[in-house]
C-alpha cells in the first residue's frame, strides 16, 4: 500500500485558548517522505470560543489542509474520535489531543516503523525512552500502569502505555472496527479490538509528555479510571464484534 497522506484527528472541547498553539506545532512538522497532512478537527460542542478560534485559524492558514466538524451536543472524546476517524482519507491516522501535552514533532518517531514496513499500529509510550516527562501525579501514573497491566493480561499484549493519546493506525484497519465507547473508554476498547485483528503488527515508541494539571485544564478523573476497568473487561472478554 502506497503511503501518501497522514490524517491527524484532533478532538476539541473547550480548547479555544490553546488550539491555535497545537495547530501551529502540527503545521510546522515536516513528515518523513514528505507525507501530506490532513488535519481533522472535531469540536464536541464546546461551550467556549473553540469554534471561533478554529475558524479564525483556518482563515489565516489556508495552506494547511484542515477539515472541521462539530457535534450539535456534547458526546465525549471517544465520540469525537469516532467522527474524525470515519472522515480520515489518509492511509494512516494518528490521534492528537488539542492541548499541549503531546509534541507533534514526534510524529516521525511513530511513523518510522510504518514507513520501514514493520508496523500497522504504533503506540507512543510516555513510560519508555529518554524524552522529557513532566512530573505530576503519583496516583495517576500508578493508575495508568495498572490499567495497562490489566489490558495486557486480557489482550495478551505487552504495551507499556495503553492510555496514551498518541496512537497511529492503518486507516482501513481502524475504520473497520465497530467502536462504541463515546468517552474515555475509547483507549481500552480500541486496544482490545486491535489486539484481536489477525496478523496485526503493533509497535511502541517512547515519546515525551508535557502533562497538564487540573487548573491548567486536565479533564480525566477517577471515575474515568473505573470506566476504563469496565471497558477492559467488557471488550476483551465479552464483546467480540
Amino acid at each position: 500500500m502506497e503511503f501518501r497522506k497522514l490524517s491527524i484527528v484532533i478532538p476539541a472541547y473547550n480548547e479555544g485558548n490553546t488550539i491555535h498553539l497545537i495547530l501551529d506545532k502540527v503545521k510546522a512538522v515536516t513528515l518523513l517522505n514528505n507525507l501530506e497532512k490532513e488535519v481533522i478537527i472535531v469540536n464536541d460542542c464546546s461551550k467556549d470560543n473553540t469554534e471561533e478560534a478554529i475558524q479564525r485559524y483556518m482563515s489565516h492558514n489556508s495552506d494547511l489542509n484542515i477539515q472541521y466538524y462539530k457535534h450539535e451536543y456534547n458526546q465525549g472524546k471517544g465520540a469525537a474520535l469516532h467522527t474524525g476517524i470515519k472522515k480520515a482519507t489518509g492511509e494512516y491516522v494518528i490521534i492528537q489531543d488539542a492541548d499541549l501535552e503531546y509534541d507533534p514533532r514526534e510524529y516521525n518517531d511513530l511513523l518510522k516503523p510504518v514507513i520501514e514496513g514493520f508496523a500497522d499500529v504504533v503506540y507512543g509510550s510516555r513510560f519508555m525512552g529518554g524524552n522529557p516527562h513532566r512530573i505530576l501525579f503519583f496516583w495517576h501514573s500508578i493508575g495508568n500502569k495498572f490499567l495497562t497491566f490489566l489490558s495486557n493480561m486480557l489482550s495478551n499484549m505487552n504495551l507499556t502505555d495503553m492510555e496514551t493519546c498518541y496512537k497511529l493506525f492503518r486507516t482501513d484497519m481502524v475504520q473497520s472496527l465497530n467502536l462504541q465507547e463515546k468517552r474515555f473508554g475509547f483507549e481500552p476498547e480500541i486496544t482490545a479490538r486491535i489486539a484481536r485483528i489477525q496478523g496485526v503488527r503493533v509497535y511502541e515508541v517512547g515519546i515525551s509528555y508535557y502533562g497538564r494539571t487540573y487548573e491548567e485544564g486536565k479533564k480525566i478523573g477517577w471515575r474515568d479510571g473505573f470506566r476504563a476497568i469496565y471497558c477492559i473487561v467488557k471488550y476483551n472478554l465479552f464483546v467480540r464484534n
